[in-house]
């Protein structure tokens, strides 16, 4: 359960692993404010409660500004905001335009840093504070070929949540969760068809993808009071990592 009847902002938490984290928070009983540029084809819903959704243009930092004192002021609190809204298609740098890059860093870096300042003025002055927490992802940490501008702005937002988490401190914790391979409505656009898929998740040592709801009972807990001595932290949920491409290549057996 989550502390109370904390109110929650996901950001993209419409569809895919956003939906999922939205639905996590519904389960352990929090009020979820789901948020995007567009609705749900679906409401968001998890054990009998249904997330609001709200349009927001992260990338916009007033309009940012005025969805929280909104929020806060038609819910009392903002108790939680998960930084999930983000992605990229594939495409190799040097196949893109410049300004189709800088696009993904903004959606990835800069709409996170924007939602992450317009929480803070409203959680700062919370008796309770609050907690943010940034989807990060292991493209952040490894080349990423394909999704380069996405993987820099990945590690970037890691690098942030840090910073925050020592200027914002003790009034927020922030941290981030280190997502790895994941299985989502779009994963086809990443892996393929059900076999692709298959193939790929047997380069994961836990022999799966992750699923949404296993990146959101990682944010419940990051926002609980058991997680209250945590902060400037970076969770990695990979399910282990990524086998070493040697290993397959050697003729030795391990």
């Amino acid at each position: 359960m989550t502390d109370t009847r904390q109110v929650v902002v996901v950001t993209g938490g419409t569809r895919g692993v956003g939906a999922g984290i939205a639905r996590s928070f519904l389960a352990a009983g929090a009020s979820v404010v789901v948020c995007a540029r567009r609705p749900p084809e679906k409401p968001v819903e998890a054990a009998g409660a249904t997330a609001e959704f709200r349009p927001l243009d992260l990338r916009d930092a007033e309009a940012a500004q005025d969805f929280f004192r909104q929020v806060a002021a038609d819910h009392g609190t903002v108790d939680v905001l998960v930084n999930n809204a983000g992605g990229t298609p594939f495409g190799l740098l040097a196949d893109s335009a410049p300004a189709r890059q800088a696009k993904i860093v903004e959606l990835n870096l800069l709409a996170p840093l924007y939602a992450s300042l317009a929480a803070y003025e409203v959680m700062r002055g919370q008796e309770a504070g609050g907690s943010i927490t940034m989807i990060g992802s292991v493209s952040g940490a490894r080349p990423s070929p394909g999704s380069g501008a996405y993987g820099a702005a990945k590690a970037g937002l890691e690098n942030l949540a840090r910073t925050m988490a020592v200027e914002w401190a003790p009034a927020v914790r922030v941290n981030t969760v280190v997502l790895g391979l994941a299985r989502t409505e779009s994963a086809h656009l990443h892996y393929g068809d059900e076999e692709g898929i298959a193939q790929v998740a047997r380069t994961v040592p836990l022999g799966r993808l992750a699923d949404p709801s296993d990146v959101g009972d990682a944010c419940v807990f990051l926002a609980s009071d058991r997680a209250r001595y945590i902060s400037g932290a970076a969770l990695q949920l990979h399910g282990g990592g990524e086998r070493p491409a040697f290993l397959d290549a050697a003729s030795v057996n391990h």
